[in-house]
């Protein structure tokens, strides 16, 4: 009998996985926060951490981070075959499906978030930045991805709420 797994559970998983790995929800959300407050002068860390929670309530993004998460640490344990094992282990540059996965999770908020998560690809900011550098024994291939795209994701919600709240919708009698 197959073992059905509740959403809050699989949630917490990918967030405990976010924090073994040294990201933490709020800088995520400072990230949010740096590409929203240009539009929204309003707003608060406190609004985009939540944002973070809400994006992180969504099956695809928290299967996106388990898997690129435990892609990471079998790389760092050097557990997978060859080629793969080098391709990820080195982040070689042509590989891509890091990204591709990290798009893919965006497509979840539409193309304003797939659009800031090439920024946030380009940029490397906040967090992003110092996990993409190759310093150390840490592989974090698809973890400065995912993060990118959890950011991104959470930014768009965040743009979809000021859109709603300056344009309500008129209902006709």
């Amino acid at each position: 009998m197959k073992k059905r797994v509740e959403s809050s559970v699989v949630k917490e998983a990918a967030i405990q996985k976010l924090l073994e790995r040294g990201v933490t929800l709020e800088e995520i959300a400072q990230i949010v926060y740096e590409m929203q407050i240009p539009y929204n002068p309003d707003l608060t860390l406190e609004t985009c951490l939540d944002s973070v929670h809400k994006v992180l309530g969504k099956r695809e993004i928290q299967h996106a981070i388990l898997v690129g998460i435990e892609l990471d640490i079998l790389a760092e344990k050097g557990l997978l075959s060859e080629p793969l094992q080098s391709l990820i282990a080195s982040d070689e540059g042509l590989f891509g499906i890091d990204e591709t996965i990290a798009v893919g999770a965006s497509f979840v908020y539409g193309s304003i978030a797939v659009t800031t998560f090439g920024h946030l690809d380009k940029y490397k900011t906040g967090i992003i930045k110092k996990l993409d550098t190759k310093a150390g024994s840490k592989v974090n291939t698809f973890l400065d991805d995912l993060v990118g795209a959890v950011a991104a994701c959470a930014a768009s919600r965040v743009a979809h709420q000021l859109r709603d709240i300056d344009s309500p919708v008129e209902v006709s009698p």
